[in-house]
């Protein structure tokens, strides 16, 4: 794909610069390049701008082979519950376009009632705004407070949109690494179940039939035993992107997560549910390379397997455990 990202100054929106390669109606144009009427209908009325050769155009206009196409996106505003903070940041990879980012356990990932700073989304705020950045936090992805790992976060409006596309077409991949109550024999297994808001609660997810479609696959990797108990460690790759789905999903299994309180572990051998995203595949927003993030596993659930005993076959596992 013939396309340029435009290196920001401080203050400046966000700009792409395309080359024609053979004539076309600018509007067509854009969206071969997957540019959406909404975001047509944004740059023209919110502070945009369509360049064709330096010059201002509309989309009706015809284009040349050769001719250089700059779009200049508008600017986005911070909405009044986002607060920009100053804090730190563990950044795995940054360009123009995409910030991906380790997130710690206990940190929430936007603000809400019980979390209005202090969240992943209050630091980038800040962050884009120290850097004249003039954008907001497009969580590209999110995890539950007490859940550690990956998140991307996408620096534009249409950035999200095309990494959104991605999840919907299924070239955006998500894998997670976690710690689930007693023995799982099978190897590897598909979880198939709708997921829906649990009745007379606002935060509590279920297997309901009228819940919507969630997929989750879980390769076991290993098993262990801590002082009495034992648990599994188990890999799990999302196909979709439910509130609570691996909770969820574990829990109708009969394993859920260690320390995951709120779907019926005992919350008392580990102090949050030991999820870690470990993972992240996408295609570039822009080159279409296709990406791969990787997390290793936090110092709480490291510990917790430094302080266990590896079981190995099942034979001895039903002696142990």
């Amino acid at each position: 794909m013939n396309v340029k990202m435009m290196k920001r100054k401080n203050n400046t929106q966000f700009q792409l610069q395309f080359v024609v390669k053979k004539s076309a109606v600018l509007r067509e144009f854009l969206a071969q390049h997957e540019i959406s009427k909404t975001t047509l209908t944004a740059i023209k009325y919110r502070g945009g701008e369509i360049l064709v050769n330096g010059q201002s155009r509309n989309v009706r206009h015809q284009l040349q082979p050769n001719d250089q196409v700059t779009v200049l996106f508008p600017p986005e505003q911070v909405s009044d519950g986002l607060i920009p903070q100053e804090g730190t940041l563990s950044i795995l990879y940054e360009d123009e376009t995409l910030l991906v980012l380790d997130k710690p356990a206990g940190q929430s990932t936007i603000p809400s009632r019980n979390h209005p700073s202090g969240t992943l989304a209050n630091f980038v705020c800040g962050k884009f705004e120290r850097e004249g950045i003039l954008s907001t936090a497009h969580m590209v992805t999110r995890l539950d407070t007490d859940t550690s790992g990956i998140i991307c976060v996408a620096k534009n409006r249409h950035i999200h949109h095309l990494l959104s596309k991605q999840m919907v077409q299924g070239l955006f991949q998500r894998h997670y690494t976690a710690f689930s109550e007693g023995i799982i024999t099978t190897p590897f297994l598909t979880i198939e179940q709708p997921i829906g808001r649990r009745e007379g609660s606002i935060i509590e997810r279920m297997v309901r039939d009228d819940g919507q479609y969630a997929k989750t696959d879980v390769s076991v990797t290993a098993h262990y035993r801590h002082e009495t108990d034992c648990f599994t460690v188990i890999d799990l790759t999302l196909h979709t992107g439910r509130t609570h789905q691996i909770r969820v999903h574990m829990q109708w299994l009969g394993h859920p997560l260690v320390g995951d309180d709120l779907y019926g572990a005992d919350g008392n051998v580990f102090p949050r549910q030991a999820l870690h995203c470990s993972g992240v595949s996408l295609l570039h927003p822009l080159t279409k390379e296709r990406m791969h993030f990787t997390s290793p596993l936090p110092e709480d659930m490291q510990y917790y397997l430094r302080q266990s005993q590896q079981v190995c076959g099942f034979e001895k596992q039903q002696q142990l455990c």
